[in-house]
């Protein structure tokens, strides 16, 4: 009896999704969950005629896959990934491959390959996005771990891929040992984070300054969404914004409550940057306004005894729409490049020899993040791939220098209006500092030697001071 090539545990939808993905490209695949109900559910609905095969115990599921088998595990993060590890690994021959495809901390994902590989098996962590469309027609796919393994299963993952619309390429590639599959998936979603706070602050802003209605917001990001600030989250945007509620007629974006959930990535990421010394202050401010967003009580307490800016806005409209749209594209660029640094500095900081071309080249198409953007940031580090910051790029360069006066005009009537924008802000704050060639950090540095005599390094000659700080 022919056995099937590949197989799924963990029937959610994005599980579901990527079976029925591999399916369509012609593998015959095997599905276990825990629950034979959904198994059934799953099998009756969504698979009937394709080739997937149900199996009701690990045993009939492991037999039913050929060697060397490719196990793909889609279960939620943490404690449950390890307990099917261990439930299929006495199951398992020498070679065989377990793929972890869900969200799993990156560290976690080193300690289990380094544990697969001690007994002959071979693991991939694997970052997958794009959502429950992106599993089921093309995610991108971030593949870390035994670099053998990956040749084994790299037919299945670039036939199930997304594939890029400039250049049909698709969206996966071997990303590096270990845990660097998990690690750029985690720096991915910190970039998603990101991208959303930074379209939020933009549909703030002008709310607040000139609330338009819900069909001029249609119109402006539609045709935002034409230019260079083309990208999934603002196609998706531009549909939220005027989508009207049944029940009150209002935008339905008006009658959702104010607080932003997260599974922790974005988190993660922040967390890592400053464990590896790496500044991504846009990402960590939309990290913040998450948490700001679900004190919700607190705020609204806050909002009756706090007062601020009363100021109006009474410029040109389209003034403020343009200087946004620039503002907006600006903070996107400091957003991509601050991840990607953080994925340069982790590179050396974990020997994962990262490529960062390749990385923007899968993020184009499939992933929550994808945009026009990436294939610019692509090009860049074709030119140079030692780039080390893509600031320093001549196209990036230009693109930031030219809307600078406006991006300073948005974040200014922020201001004037009391309106929170943290990681627009946060972005401009981040290239000044960039841009400058001296820092206050001299006057810190006095500080710590003045209360901890932690020295000093001067500018005119080398070697390590102290100075005593009471004499006068």
């Amino acid at each position: 009896m022919l056995k099937n090539q590949f197989g799924l545990i963990g029937l959610a939808v994005m599980g579901q999704n990527l079976v029925l993905n591999a399916a369509d490209h012609g593998f015959r695949v095997s599905v276990f969950n825990r629950t034979p109900e959904k198994t059934e559910e799953f099998m009756t609905a969504e698979a009937r005629g394709k080739s997937i095969t149900a199996t009701y115990s690990l045993e009939e599921f492991v037999a039913s896959l050929e060697r060397p088998r490719i196990i793909q595990i889609m279960v939620k993060a943490g404690a449950p990934v390890d307990s099917v590890i261990n439930q299929i690994k006495p199951l398992l021959d020498k070679g065989d491959i377990i793929i972890d495809g869900g969200n799993s901390f990156f560290a976690d994902t080193e300690r289990r390959a380094r544990e697969l590989e001690s007994v002959n098996l071979r693991f991939i962590g694997m970052g997958v996005s794009g959502g429950e469309e992106g599993a089921r027609y093309g995610p991108s796919l971030m593949p870390g771990g035994t670099k053998e393994a990956y040749a084994i299963i790299e037919s299945l993952m670039t036939a199930i891929a997304a594939k890029a619309p400039s250049d049909g390429a698709p969206c996966v590639t071997y990303i590096g040992t270990g845990g660097a599959g998990h690690y750029v998936k985690m720096v991915h979603n910190g970039i998603e984070y990101g991208d959303m706070q930074l379209i939020a602050e933009s549909y703030a802003l002008l709310k607040a300054a000139i609330n338009p209605t819900p069909e001029e917001f249609h119109r402006i990001f539609i045709n935002w969404n034409s230019g260079e600030l083309s990208s999934f989250l603002i196609e998706i945007t531009a549909d939220i914004l005027c989508k009207m509620d049944d029940k009150t007629g209002k935008p339905l974006v008006d009658i959702i409550l104010d607080k932003a959930g997260q599974k922790g990535t974005g988190k993660w990421t922040s967390q890592n940057a400053l464990d590896i010394g790496a500044a991504i202050p846009t990402i960590t401010a939309a990290v913040d306004g998450r948490i700001l967003s679900s004190m919700k009580e607190e705020r609204v307490a806050a909002s009756k005894i706090l007062s601020g800016a009363n100021g109006a806005y009474s410029g040109n409209r389209q003034k403020l729409i343009e200087a946004v749209r620039a503002a907006l594209y600006a903070s996107k660029i400091c957003s991509y490049t601050q991840g990607m640094a953080l994925l340069k500095k982790a590179s050396l900081e974990y020997s994962y020899d990262l490529n960062l071309c390749e990385i923007a080249r899968i993020w184009r198409a499939g992933c929550i993040i994808r945009a026009r953007l990436l294939d610019d940031i692509t090009h860049a580090y074709q030119r140079n791939p030692a780039l080390p910051n893509l600031l320093m790029d001549d196209e990036f360069r230009q693109a930031v220098q030219s809307r600078q006066d406006a991006w300073r005009f948005a974040v200014k009537t922020a201001v004037e209006l009391g309106i929170p924008i943290p990681a627009i802000s946060a972005s401009l704050a981040y290239f000044d500092a960039y841009r400058s060639e001296r820092l206050p950090a001299n006057l810190i540095q006095a500080q710590r030697d003045y209360f901890g005599a932690h020295t000093f390094e001067r500018i005119d000659q080398p070697g390590i001071f102290h100075a005593n700080w009471k004499e006068k």
